[in-house]
């Protein structure tokens, strides 16, 4: 069956529902003059969450630092977050994009997908159900949307991020060569700063050139795994569904929200230690190991990213995790976004006792695993919390306070 994907974006979301509401009120519409949303004025603290186009055109990006913005623009209005306004405000147009399609996947607080496949009996035209989502969304709430329309998931994103705003654009199989190859390698979704760097390097400047070069060479450039999957979205391929709800997680995870953002690699690396000592107690506890690792982080845009790492053999092991965390963190983060959430989470999970192989020799994996025991049993005696790493003890974090109260319970039991 042919497939009809549609992705709905809101236009600098936070922006725009804060320009609603004053308008709503009477006030100035703050999308047609310089304005943003982020940080404090008077401290100059902060960073940016969302700009307008006219405060684009001044150079303001969203992430810098208020400070910056400000010396770019001495007279950009700048409006506080307030995150129980665009709560209600994602859920209103969610609740629109929920009349029109069969299935729908909301994969951020101001973006979802639709799964438009086999419903050309009811909306025979794309473009003209697209347009009428996007209008009531305008006329209903006072917003705008992009609609990017395309036969994956990953041709429709890249086509709602088009021309903004209030847009419908198209980016089927057959209109990659014409509207997607001539755009720079780094605008193609899920390749990062660093990555695109590797290959500009490399000359591959376009997503063509991309798609154009032998997946083996691209391979060797940024890896196997990532080099398969810009290969493939550099041709349009996404065999990803439209899932109705996330799907159950069938391992062990940890985030947390961080009480100051993260803006150093350092800082990220004592909150990765806490992660990986509370999650690998966890498995460890069930007598489980993992055969894959995840890193994922969230900015002030509620969006979140994430990166894998596929294990050869299963590990339960604190180090092991933490050192596979950080290179993970690393090879994810591009080093300027201030962050407010970072996480781990252990998948395809056996129970099973194999012979393993690992980063580090017999050796040194034995004594990790004696470490690891002993850390466990300390911890099971005097309390969940009673030794922790080194360098995580000034890190301040509330990590993990659910599994200790969890295994405080199974202990009075």
């Amino acid at each position: 069956m042919f497939r009809l994907i549609f992705h709905v974006d809101v236009n600098s979301a936070f922006l725009s529902w804060e320009a609603t509401r004053r308008v709503s009120l009477g006030e100035e519409d703050i999308r047609l003059i310089p304005s943003a949303i982020g940080g404090d004025r008077e401290k100059r603290t902060g960073v940016i969450l969302a700009k307008s186009i006219p405060a684009k055109k001044f150079g303001i990006r969203t992430g810098e630092p208020v400070a910056m913005a400000l010396r770019k623009c001495p007279d950009l209005f700048l409006a506080r977050p307030d995150f129980r306004l665009y709560e209600a405000s994602s859920k209103a147009f969610i609740e629109i994009c929920k009349r029109y399609a069969p299935v729908m996947e909301q994969v951020s607080i101001d973006e979802c997908f639709l799964d438009m496949s086999g419903t050309h009996r009811i909306y025979p035209d794309p473009i003209a159900i697209a347009t009428t989502i996007k209008d009531k969304i305008r006329d209903e709430l006072g917003f705008t949307v992009n609609v990017g329309i395309g036969d994956c998931k990953l041709l429709a994103k890249m086509a709602s991020d088009f021309e903004k705003p209030d847009k419908v654009h198209t980016l089927f199989r057959h209109e990659i060569a014409r509207k997607m190859w001539p755009m720079q390698v780094g605008e193609l979704f899920s390749v990062g700063h660093s990555t695109a760097e590797k290959l500009e390097k490399a000359k591959i400047k376009t997503i063509g050139d991309l798609a154009n070069t032998e997946v083996a060479r691209v391979q060797r450039i940024v890896g196997i795994k990532m080099g398969q999957q810009i290969h493939d979205y550099a041709n349009g391929i996404d065999p990803s569904p439209v899932l109705a709800a996330p799907e159950e997680a069938k391992g062990y995870s940890i985030s947390t929200t961080l009480e100051e953002d993260v803006i150093k690699s350092e800082q990220a690396y004592k909150v990765l230690l806490a992660l990986a000592d509370s999650v690998t107690a966890r498995i460890r506890a069930d007598g489980a190991k993992a055969f894959c690792v995840a890193v994922s982080i969230r900015a002030n845009d509620f969006k979140t990213h994430s990166h894998q790492k596929s294990l050869m053999d299963p590990t339960d092991i604190s180090k092991e995790v933490y050192q596979i965390s950080k290179q993970l963190f690393d090879e994810l983060w591009d080093g300027r976004t201030p962050l407010r959430l970072i996480g781990i989470s252990m998948t395809n999970i056996t129970r099973e006792e194999t012979a393993q192989m690992s980063l580090f020799p017999d050796e040194n994996r034995d004594k990790a695993r004696k470490l690891d025991k002993a850390y466990d049993a300390i911890n099971s005696k005097f309390g969940s919390a009673t030794i922790v790493r080194g360098s995580s003890m000034k890190s301040n974090l509330n990590v993990g306070k659910k599994y200790q109260a969890q295994m405080e319970q199974k202990k009075e039991k």
